[in-house]
């Protein structure tokens, strides 16, 4: 036989996409602190969706592709009145829950938002649960969708704790098509080949580059493109469950598999994994472990990275407000992650570019005490040159113990601290903290801080009465879980 003659024997599916698989097939939530979480995950996310439509860049992209498109038991976009194909309504949710930058965050070996799969998860059972109705049988229930969620985040989440996708230049949305696909199929009653089948494809696909996401190019697509991962998830299950054929070593091919074509880069990630290592790995067995420990962004709609800075910055607001003139200079001491993807330094050319610069999430603080999504925009830039002076200023280091804690599971902490020097030779004191408010070692403060963000969320889209109905209805664990997923989802139709 010739040297150069493929070899046809069709292998087994590779075994991570087995072990994914039989997860979301088999697997049941039993953890009640990670279904309390996932409730709060389910009203954060819906209220970053909600605030997000006052905003005309992301509100124009969404709707469907045809206008005036009907689409019977068509999913609703919370906050508006479509009624779109579960893919158009998976794309429009997960672009509205992440456009602010401000829903949960996953921080590992990978960074993520596990929230983002909401999109499509939301949009899947809508329309199901409209479509058994129609049909007499019984709707999904909210806790349904609470389970899916939990199992998102982990499926997301610990292919995240050992895999560093951007260190070969890849985003991290990735992830986002991985998990929803696995959880869009489960709800849309895949079994275990359809299953496998669409989990190989997501592998399969091409995928995001992080270009968009870092200096020079960093820009509004870094907003929707997990919306667009968790919508292609709904694609790719609905693909398998019409009896598409799967590729079984999509991840282990020779040449043409993605751990060859996508994954082949020297990866070195901190002392995780040796350098040259070619193989996706889960860290740990797959359970309930990410959702129960979710960081939320409570306090700023910022890259994770700079919260515990921007709470740094707000603490030394009082001392510093009146003396800009006299600021020498400013040091914000971080962790390696946050100097990899969030320091910049020269001019930020859009919103997008703003919300990703540490430099600009510390400035905006210290000068006005506080950090809204409206600071990032165009004209509140342009109106107040004295951010960009403080930039200049800043002087960003890293701290090993910072970057070690930030890996160590026990900890893993976010810690930031900063430090204003003036010209006279006087300083502040330096302002360290280790967990930010939305970090599991503060729940009990930051959970009530959560329900008022929610609270304030509503706010902007509907009236009182209703806004006290959505509350009712989503601080109460047992009367959410049994709420069919379509009479949830009326809630929020304008």
């Amino acid at each position: 036989m010739s040297a150069n003659v493929d070899l046809n024997d069709r292998p087994d599916y590779d075994r991570l996409l087995q072990t994914l698989a039989d997860y979301a097939l088999d697997y049941r939530v039993e953890s009640p602190e990670a279904l309390d979480t996932a409730r709060n995950c389910l009203m954060d996310s819906l209220g970053c969706a909600l605030l997000a439509l006052r905003f005309p860049e992301c509100t124009k992209l969404l709707g469907p592709l045809v206008e005036g498109t009907q689409v019977p038991n068509g999913a609703r976009v919370p906050g508006t009145d479509y009624r779109l194909d579960p893919v158009k309504a998976a794309w429009d949710i997960g672009c509205s829950v992440r456009w602010l930058d401000y829903n949960d965050t996953w921080l590992a070996a990978e960074w993520g938002h596990p929230s983002d799969n909401l999109g499509g998860i939301l949009a899947v059972a809508d329309h199901l649960s409209q479509k058994r109705v129609s049909a007499g049988e019984a709707p999904l229930l909210m806790g349904d969708v609470l389970e899916s969620m939990v199992m998102a985040h982990e499926i997301q989440g610990v292919l995240a704790l050992e895999n560093s996708f951007n260190r070969v230049g890849l985003d991290h949305v990735l992830l986002v098509k991985v998990a929803s696909t696995a959880i869009c199929a489960r709800l849309l009653g895949a079994n275990r080949e359809q299953m496998l089948s669409a989990l190989s494809h997501a592998f399969v696909d091409g995928q995001a580059l992080r270009t968009y996401r870092h200096a020079p190019n960093a820009g509004s697509r870094k907003s929707w493109a997990a919306g667009d991962a968790s919508s292609r998830g709904v694609r790719l299950a609905d693909i398998a469950l019409r009896g598409e054929m799967g590729v079984p070593s999509a991840l282990s091919a020779p040449q043409w598999g993605f751990h060859e074509v996508s994954f082949s880069h020297t990866n070195k990630d901190l002392a995780l994994k040796p350098a040259g290592q070619r193989e996706l790995r889960l860290g740990q067995p797959l359970g309930s472990y990410v959702m129960e420990n979710i960081l939320f962004k409570i306090s700023f709609p910022a890259e994770f990275h700079a919260q515990t800075a921007c709470e740094a910055a707000v603490t030394l607001h009082p001392q510093v407000r009146n003396r800009l003139h006299e600021v020498d200079r400013i040091v914000i001491t971080t962790q390696e992650s946050a100097i990899r993807i969030i320091s910049k330094v020269g001019p930020l050319a859009n919103a997008a570019d703003r919300d990703h610069c540490l430099q600009y999430m510390v400035a905006v603080p210290l000068i006005f005490g506080h950090l809204v999504a409206e600071h990032y925009e165009d004209a509140f830039h342009a109106t107040h040159p004295s951010i960009d002076r403080l930039r200049e200023k800043m002087e960003v280091i890293e701290e090993p113990r910072f970057t070690r804690e930030y890996l160590e599971p026990d900890k893993r902490s976010i810690a930031n601290a900063v430090q204003v020097f003036f010209k006279d030779g006087s300083s502040t004191q330096q302002v360290v903290v280790e967990y930010p408010v939305g970090h599991r070692r503060r729940r009990g403060e930051g959970i009530p801080l959560l329900e008022a963000k929610f609270r304030e969320n509503l706010a902007t889209r509907f009236a009182r009465q209703r806004c006290e109905q959505i509350l009712g209805v989503c601080k109460d664990q047992q009367r959410l879980e049994g709420m069919a997923v379509h009479r949830f989802m009326d809630l929020f139709v304008i």
